[in-house]
């Protein structure tokens, strides 16, 4: 357990000894230095006019390691003028908990602001949860709870409904280069030393650390102080060096760039030719290059419907498991969530009529763009309708006996259109002979009551 006043060192902005780890000296003071959660925090953003306008409430904070959760803990209790007290929801017990909410109840009487931060308030126990509440409630304290897991399971329903949730994302790979970039300028990184690196390498760092800055700056520390020395002091970090550090030999690329296109191509292509050796093979050389494993989940979705479709729903919802299981695990653990839904779709059966409909479709919509509704399917909420025809002749396909009705849904104009070609691969016949039913039942005119 931490407590710290405004007098204390880590609310002073002093700088702190560089025996201290990196991502500590350079943790933030302020808002204006604070990277990333604009959504929060950008002009106008919520929490932003709730720390300008000095009125803060309870709160969690949701969101993966290293993404500035107790930081802006920190930056919040000194822009309030609070005691910050900072609880380990690993060590800290009930006794714990009561003494210092005793201590925070005297600190009212007298104007003192306390503001409790717990990490990993997810790792307390509901006694101990239950503890913080009638303080809480009290407004004694203001809470901040930091979790990487679901609130909605791991927080006391009770407690829960007394604090407001903040979602806080993980840092893009462009928020981690600037950060790395300002480690190596900024003294109290550093920007005392002369330190060679290759731009690409920051990039590279950027791209492994899984939107974690502090993870990102650990691994920057870690390959400066293994550089190789100059005789005039500079450092040089090479290739080797950051291959070491990163435990993964870097394969770097642009992920805005040419190559970034390419092995998605191949991916694509790979699993549509249903060659799943290679189409690992390239999930692999993504993944291990940094690649956002979301962005590979996205496409995998896209596939799962453009390339298989109908041949077997089963399919998509692999694909969007899939982003699920990226979304909950990250790297490295969802390599094998990605495997799995890739291997599937590389030997599902094929069949790109979905796709093929919707831009046929597509063309005509964007060409034949006042081509009314038949009156037939219009609806008729007021009397005036209902003299214009709309509606008129309508049956509910289900009061009939083969739930169809023969009734034209397309435009006049288009009566005679065939979007949907079905294939006859996997599940796909099934809906090709369903499709071929509603077909001749709805042009066969000798059937009509």
């Amino acid at each position: 357990m931490d407590q710290l006043t405004l007098f204390d060192s880590e609310n002073t902005s002093g700088p702190a000894p560089l025996s201290t780890p990196l991502a500590d000296r350079l943790r933030p003071r302020d808002l204006d230095a604070y990277i990333g959660q604009e959504h929060l925090l950008g002009p106008g953003k919520p929490l932003r006019q709730m720390l300008e306008r000095d009125v803060i409430a309870s709160m969690i904070f949701w969101g993966p390691p290293g993404v500035g959760k107790t930081t802006l803990a920190r930056i919040i209790a000194g822009r309030t003028k609070s005691r910050f007290i900072n609880f380990s929801a690993v060590t800290s017990g009930i006794k714990e908990i009561k003494e210092i909410m005793k201590q925070a109840e005297d600190n009212r009487l007298y104007g003192i602001r306390t503001l409790v931060f717990v990490d990993e308030i997810h790792r307390f126990n509901k006694a101990q949860q239950d503890a913080f509440l009638p303080y809480v409630e009290k407004g004694s304290i203001t809470l901040i709870g930091a979790t990487t897991e679901n609130p909605s399971f791991e927080i006391n329903a009770a407690l829960l409904s007394r604090l407001k949730v903040f979602v806080l994302k993980a840092l893009t790979t462009e928020d981690l280069a600037g950060l790395l970039n300002h480690a190596l300028t900024d003294k109290k990184g550093f920007g005392n030393s002369i330190v060679h690196m290759e731009t690409d390498m920051l990039a590279a760092i950027a791209a492994s650390s899984d939107g974690d800055a502090r993870s990102a700056l650990n691994t920057l520390e870690m390959t400066i102080l293994n550089g190789e020395i100059a005789p005039d002091g500079s450092i040089t970090v090479t290739r080797d060096i950051l291959e070491q550090c990163l435990g993964k030999k870097a394969l770097l690329y642009d992920k805005n760039g040419e190559e970034h296109y390419n092995l998605i191509s191949a991916l694509h292509k790979s699993m549509r030719n249903s060659d799943p050796d290679a189409a690992v093979y390239w999930l692999a050389r993504m993944l291990e290059a940094g690649e956002d494993p979301l962005y590979i989940a996205r496409r995998l979705i896209r596939f799962a419907s453009e390339d298989i479709g109908l041949a077997d729903s089963q399919a998509l919802q692999i694909a969007v498991a899939a982003y699920q299981s990226c979304h909950f695990n990250g790297m490295p653990e969802c390599s094998v969530n990605l495997t799995h839904a890739v291997v599937y779709l590389s030997l599902a059966p094929r069949s790109n009529a979905l796709y093929t409909a919707y831009e046929e479709a597509k063309a005509d919509a964007l060409t034949m763009l006042s081509e009314p509704v038949p009156l037939v399917i219009r609806n008729a909420p007021t009397s005036l309708m209902g003299e214009l025809h709309y509606g008129e002749g309508y049956v509910y396909a289900h009061d009939t006996e083969e739930k169809m009705a023969r009734m034209t849904c397309l435009p006049e104009n288009l009566k005679d259109r065939r979007y949907y070609r079905p294939t006859r691969e996997g599940s796909e016949s099934v809906f090709k002979e369903r499709l071929e039913q509603s077909r001749r039942f709805r042009l066969d005119e000798s059937n009509e009551n």
